[in-house]
């Protein structure tokens, strides 16, 4: 596990390593010797890992690539912003709390987020038979995370107010044991999770996120990485497009690749492949409005400070 002193200890030694590559040529752009890349327990990345292909795609510059696994948005981003990975995948909402916070990101590509590979998950004997069931009760999910808007989006569906159920912030493991125990009334949740529980606890899906949130994943990388490495960056980008396009025509192949490289049961990661998207593209429009739109509904509950300007963090590449 990566620690916050950890992640300190690497941010200084990223921000030594810079120093030093500024020592060379002014306007050129330094070769890089390591590459860090984090990554969750789903999605294109996890396929692009197990082909190999960012090695194959920088094996004639003699660099080495680092994989660094974590169980959620809100830390991978925390150590994208400390410099302790170059870039990384998350959902809508961990970059709202991350640009609120003054984090050192950029938003570089984006893939679809289908609302079937999220869902708000009751015990089968539950009383709670529909969203407006939800007031007073306790819901379980990762603070700051897709299931964080994906909550607030639901409640506001149901003309619920966020302060009238118990929010309950807790990592996908911590809440996929409370939800066993029955600590919590409900459990909004993502794939591959979603799929372990619906594998392991059988539970009832009170909605999943279709039709509730219209949004996406996105990849990210440090700002200054960004700034430093922009050809580095598109060929990642590059290698993602392909082994995106690759995904949607293999899933089968996904579910095994997913599995070999988190160690979640193939038959969980088949429902996670197959209700997925992977297909990799720019930052839209769109998808900049979406994204605001969270921010400023975030705003308005008090979940972050200040208010943002989402298009701020979005990456222009150089022209070549």
């Amino acid at each position: 596990m990566i620690t916050r002193r950890g992640f300190s200890l690497l941010a200084i030694a990223a921000l030594a390593g810079s120093a030093l590559a500024s020592l060379g040529t002014a306007g050129a752009e330094e070769p890089l010797k390591e590459l860090r890349l984090g990554y969750q327990k789903n999605g294109v990345l996890v396929v692009a890992r197990q082909q190999e292909r960012i090695e194959k795609r920088f094996a004639d510059q003699g660099m080495t690539v680092k994989w660094v696994e974590f169980a959620s948005g809100p830390p991978l981003l925390e150590a994208l912003s400390l410099g302790a990975i170059d870039f990384g995948p998350t959902g809508d909402a961990p970059p709202i709390f991350a640009q609120a916070a003054n984090a050192k990101l950029v938003y570089v590509a984006s893939y679809p987020a289908p609302g079937t590979g999220s869902a708000i998950l009751v015990k089968q004997d539950s009383p709670i038979k529909t969203i407006e069931d939800l007031k007073g009760k306790t819901i379980g999910f990762t603070k700051g995370s897709s299931a964080n808007n994906f909550v607030v989006q639901t409640l506001k569906k149901a003309g619920i107010g966020y302060d009238q159920i118990k929010p309950a912030y807790l990592s996908p493991a911590d809440g996929g044991a409370a939800f066993v125990k029955g600590a919590i009334d409900a459990w909004a949740i993502w794939d591959p999770f979603y799929a372990i529980a619906e594998r392991t606890q059988h539970p009832r899906v009170l909605t999943t996120a279709e039709g509730i949130v219209n949004s996406a994943s996105y990849f990210f990388a440090n700002r200054d990485f960004a700034a430093e490495h922009p050809a580095a960056v598109k060929a990642i980008i590059e290698e993602l497009t392909a082994a995106g396009a690759w995904a949607e025509e293999n899933r089968d192949q996904v579910a095994a690749a997913l599995s070999a490289a988190t160690g979640v049961d193939i038959e969980a990661q088949k429902l996670t492949a197959a209700r997925g998207s992977f297909k990799v593209g720019p930052i839209t429009p769109q998808q900049i409005a979406n994204q605001q739109q969270i921010a400023d509904t975030f705003y308005e509950l008090k979940l972050i400070p200040r208010k943002i300007t989402v298009k701020d963090a979005v990456w222009v590449p150089p022209q070549s």
